[in-house]
């Protein structure tokens, strides 16, 4: 795998394309040199044995004229002795064979001792006729039949304008192909050497352009795996180093760009994880990728299990319900989730917003979900309280009303029903102007504009005092009033007024709703240095637990016929809350169904700097 890995890279094909590129010059030039010297060495060849050839024809004319002239067997065979150690000492060429010929093809002599029984037998060769016909060109190369390459060269013998004989030579080429294999196997040796330093000089030059690009390959990799800290080591000027600036200029720019993209994916996420408001968001097929925290609280679901499933599944909806907000400018939908921990309806308004994307149209779609249970409260209280104000005053109204016209139309006259009309007609003013008080308390409390005008109060005698103002009304019913003050109870710095108001409407709730001969107990207790706790309790008829979550708000009566009888207008509890929160406490009811109710409240023991504020 690493040798098939090589052969893939940069340096390998560089290598290869040095090596081709001399194997082929080389090869270009062998061929062309080979060529070359083949064609001289055989040009060379054959005029060399031409010319002996020509030579010969020349030495070996006088011999044959002679033997033509002279008939006398003796002289004749003393001339073709002598032709014989002519043609076997003067012209002897290596590998070859030289014969003479006479005029009619009959060897006369030949320098090979191997071959003389072929003396005075006639030589039938081509070349030979055609050198005794007096043509002077006739030379072929063929391959004997032990494979050596020879070549044939015919030349005749001219006496004047006669041919008397001819030379006839077989020269062995194989020196000549010798020769050349040598010059060949020079030429392999020192093109495989070539090709050796081609090779070695290739891996040092092209490590040089390789090893840079390998160092940005290695780093590239690191940028890709989150690793910033090293940097291309740059070599020189070149381009490659050129490239290597850039690419570590580049990874600065990136490695900031991403440093910038984690802090904003960081201040987003915290932004996503800390908002009041659930967010959901899709992809363009509608399955959800991001659900923060406060959605999951909302929906009660787990992420694990929520992401990548389509959007209606997750808000628990329909498919169509889904997409018929689509279409819709201001695609709003209220929904209502119950949640048993908290045992309340959650109202939530789920706003959708579509998001596109250039050339891709929807890209998916963020869902808002917002909890608007406190403004549904808000609402709902403002309608009730707006009501209720509206069933209170219209009650006295009419009742005030109805008897003036009944005083316009002739009461007047009647003294005692006159008398009886009036007096009604007061109370129910007194009523209205009541409220009307209540209601002005009220709301200079909410508006932090009442004065709360602290002193040093004894709060023993405080309870006290509250017992006596209501001493009448607890002998005409025959009930008890206890007051328990723990010795550790100091004075406290408080708006005595405001404070006498709370333990009025505490009290005069307790006797209403206590029967005769009752028990009420106020207690004062410490609970810590900073803490004072007063409870009023009564055995009472108590309150249903339905109510409990209510009794605080304004307007809100248990029994409203009976209270109304009484003469309460259903603020009183609401008015000792904002009194007791406006002195930094807090105020809770306990109640038992025909067991009686307990209110206990806290008031803050305050340093002299605080009273003083």
């Amino acid at each position: 795998m690493k040798g098939l890995r090589f052969f893939q890279s940069i340096q390998a094909k560089l290598i290869i394309i040095y090596v081709l590129l001399i194997l082929i010059a080389m090869q270009l030039i062998g061929v062309y040199f080979i060529r070359t010297l083949e064609s001289y060495f055989k040009t060379d060849f054959i005029d060399s044995h031409n010319k002996q050839a020509l030579l010969l024809t020349q030495f070996v004319e006088p011999y044959l004229s002679a033997n033509n002239e002279d008939n006398k067997a003796g002289e004749a065979r003393k001339t073709y002795a002598d032709l014989n150690d002519v043609v076997n000492n003067l012209f002897a060429i290596s590998n070859a064979e030289i014969q003479v010929i006479d005029a009619n093809g009959i060897v006369l002599s030949t320098s090979m001792a191997s071959h003389q029984a072929i003396v005075n037998q006639k030589n039938t060769q081509t070349e030979v006729s055609r050198a005794l016909q007096g043509i002077k060109d006739n030379q072929r190369m063929f391959t004997d039949l032990d494979g050596v390459r020879k070549m044939i060269i015919a030349k005749p013998i001219n006496s004047g304008a006669k041919v008397i004989g001819a030379v006839y030579i077989i020269a062995s080429m194989e020196d000549l192909y010798n020769t050349m294999n040598r010059i060949n196997r020079f030429l392999i040796t020192g093109t495989l050497i070539a090709l050796g330093l081609t090779a070695v000089l290739g891996v040092l030059l092209t490590a040089t352009i390789t090893t840079p690009i390998k160092a940005i390959t290695r780093q590239a990799t690191a940028v890709a795996e989150g690793r910033f800290n090293d940097k291309v080591q740059v070599l020189g000027k070149d381009e490659i180093g050129q490239l290597g600036q850039t690419f570590n200029f580049m990874m600065e720019r990136l490695k900031e760009a991403l440093s910038l993209n984690e802090e904003e994916k960081e201040k987003l996420a915290s932004i996503l994880t800390n908002m009041n408001d659930g967010l959901i968001a899709t992809d363009d097929q509608g399955r959800v990728i991001v659900i923060n925290r406060r959605a999951k609280q909302i929906l009660q679901v787990n992420e694990d299990t929520t992401l990548g499933k389509p959007l209606h599944e997750v808000l628990g909806i329909t498919r169509e319900a889904l997409r018929q907000q689509e279409p819709d400018e201001d695609p709003t939908l209220m929904m209502h989730f119950y949640h048993d921990e908290e045992e309340e309806q959650l109202s939530v308004r789920v706003t959708f917003t579509t998001i596109h994307s250039k050339g891709k149209g929807s890209a998916g779609t963020i869902a808002m979900l917002q909890d608007v249970t406190d403004q549904e409260k808000l609402e709902e209280s403002r309608r009730e309280f707006v009501a209720n104000v509206s069933h209170e005053l219209r009650t006295p109204l009419t009742t005030i009303k109805s008897y003036l016209e009944a005083l316009e139309d002739g009461a007047l006259e009647e003294p005692q029903v006159a008398s009886k009309f009036v007096s009604v007609t007061r109370n129910e003013t007194e009523r209205m102007i009541r409220l009307v008080t209540d209601l002005l308390q009220l709301s200079r409390l909410d508006s932090k504009q009442a004065i709360i005008s602290r002193e040093l109060t004894d709060v023993s005698e405080m309870l006290e005092e509250v017992a006596d103002r209501f001493s009448f009304q607890l002998e005409q019913r025959s009930i008890q009033i206890d007051i328990d003050v723990l010795p550790d109870v100091e004075e406290i710095v408080l708006d005595r007024d405001r404070i006498d108001q709370v333990l009025d409407n505490l009290v005069s709730n307790a006797i209403k709703y206590t029967a005769d001969e009752g028990h009420i107990v106020i207690r004062a207790v410490r609970l810590d240095a900073k803490l004072l706790e007063i409870s009023v309790q009564d055995n009472g008829i108590g309150i249903p637990k339905k109510d409990l979550s209510r009794i605080f708000e304004r307007f809100y009566r248990v029994d409203k016929a009976r209270s109304r009888n009484m003469g309460g207008t259903g603020l009183g509890l609401s008015i000792a809350r904002e009194i007791v929160r406006a002195h930094g406490g807090t105020i809770a009811l306990e109640s038992d169904l025909g067991h009686g109710t307990k209110v206990t409240f806290t008031l803050p023991y305050l340093r002299d700097e605080e009273a003083a504020e």
